[in-house]
């Protein structure tokens, strides 16, 4: 029985105690912040010694070539995901793949579907519908076989409070045959600057910096990662991003949930973009800023309908930022561009996306060169328009992100 003054177990502890214990209770939908009925306070919880760990009841190392036993690399795959909650389908269809060696990152506006899809690959929400797979194995169903061999940092942490931050890391690692050395990982995130304040007292990136070590002490095969440098400084975002490198250079798949276009861009292999609880677009960071979108996360990529500038191999976008005067008509602007490499066409089959971003500000997308700049300068003064600015620079991923998920506060 729990003891008044326990320290609670949060959902990282509690699945990691679980595999302690090898139980599978938690099959409902309860919210991931409860507590399992399983879970016993760290106070309660026997030491191991990691010498006598695999004796002890502790997590046996994963075995040689354990991910690698997934298709052609493929440590997690989604298969028409459907999830719903009161009769709402939240994620209705979706269709996701993540590949060891690899990191993964899946983005999406608040409320498009993604962190309950992450949920559902970590075996934290049951599906309605499709399939998940992770390593070859269903998340619920072959939960014991998993969970030693992946890592899950969630969102809200999901530590217990009331544990010192490195005592905490060590008890997590005692219940692995062969985990990382917690001193080192420690050293590399920099716990050991608050190793004896409890978790309740750490500021909000020195808690995502002890569930980061948490996660990855076991030496999982897949790891999800959601929202990992959220409330970090600079230097803490540097030692987090260089820690999450590595593991890929390691072999380990990584998922990645992030709103940080910066961290997408900077780490991602390849990105999901979630919306409305389906993958809208897939592809890598360059291939989406070129205008390449896949049709499913095993499609060839295939070229945008709106963005066919890359046909034929051409350069990839650039975009033309001007502020004038709002209300502009830009229907004929895009019959004056300069013909593009897209099917030899003239220059009303000009490949080019011109819109008026907000009021005043318009942005043209496209092979943009000098005789793009002189085209627009041209147009706007056959109107009578002057420009307050006109500069062109490239295509970011937040740029694509807004294009396809809209611009409206959600």
């Amino acid at each position: 029985m729990r003891k008044e003054g326990d320290p609670q177990l949060g959902p990282i502890a509690t699945h990691l105690t679980r595999v302690v214990h090898t139980q599978v209770t938690d099959r409902d939908d309860a919210p991931r912040t409860a507590a399992y009925d399983c879970a016993v306070p760290l106070s309660d919880a026997p030491a191991i010694d990691p010498a006598q760990a695999a004796t002890a009841g502790a997590v046996p190392a994963s075995p040689a070539g354990a991910a690698a036993s997934a298709d052609h690399g493929v440590a997690v795959e989604v298969r028409g995901l459907v999830k719903r909650y009161d009769g709402r389908a939240v994620v209705d269809g979706l269709d996701l793949v993540a590949r060891q060696g690899a990191i993964t990152a899946v983005l999406g506006p608040n409320g498009a579907g993604k962190t309950t899809s992450i949920e559902c690959c970590e075996g934290l929400r049951s599906p309605d519908g499709g399939t998940v797979r992770v390593l070859g194995r269903d998340p619920i169903g072959d939960a014991r076989f998993l969970r030693p061999r992946v890592g899950v940092m969630l969102q809200d942490g999901g530590l217990p409070t009331g544990v010192r931050a490195l005592e905490l890391l060590r008890h997590v690692a005692a219940m692995y045959a062969a985990p990382r050395p917690v001193d080192e990982l420690a050293e590399r995130l920099g716990l050991h600057g608050f190793a004896r304040t409890t978790v309740r007292r750490l500021s909000g990136g020195q808690r995502q910096r002890v569930a980061l070590a948490a996660a990855v002490v076991g030496r999982p095969d897949v790891v999800f990662l959601d929202e990992p440098s959220a409330g970090m400084d600079p230097q803490s975002r540097r030692a987090v991003w260089d820690l999450v490198r590595e593991l890929r250079a390691d072999g380990v798949a990584i998922v990645l949930t992030t709103h940080l276009m910066d961290e997408a861009a900077d780490l991602a292999d390849h990105v999901h973009v979630v919306d409305h609880g389906r993958v809208i677009a897939s592809g890598s960071v360059r291939e989406l800023t070129d205008g390449v979108a896949d049709r499913g996360p095993h499609g060839d990529p295939q070229r945008s309908e709106d963005a066919p500038w890359g046909k034929g191999g051409g350069a990839g976008p650039g975009t033309l930022r001007i502020e004038a005067r709002p209300g502009l008509d830009l229907a004929g602007l895009r019959n004056v561009l300069p013909a593009s490499l897209s099917d030899g066409g003239g220059a009303g089959a000009a490949p080019w996306i011109a819109a008026e971003a907000e009021p005043g500000v318009y942005t043209v997308t496209g092979p943009v060169d000098p005789s793009t700049v002189a085209a627009v300068t041209a147009w706007l003064a056959d109107r009578g328009v002057l420009a307050r600015s006109v500069t062109t620079g490239s295509r970011t991923l937040e740029d694509v992100f807004l294009d396809l998920t809209g611009r409206n506060l959600r």
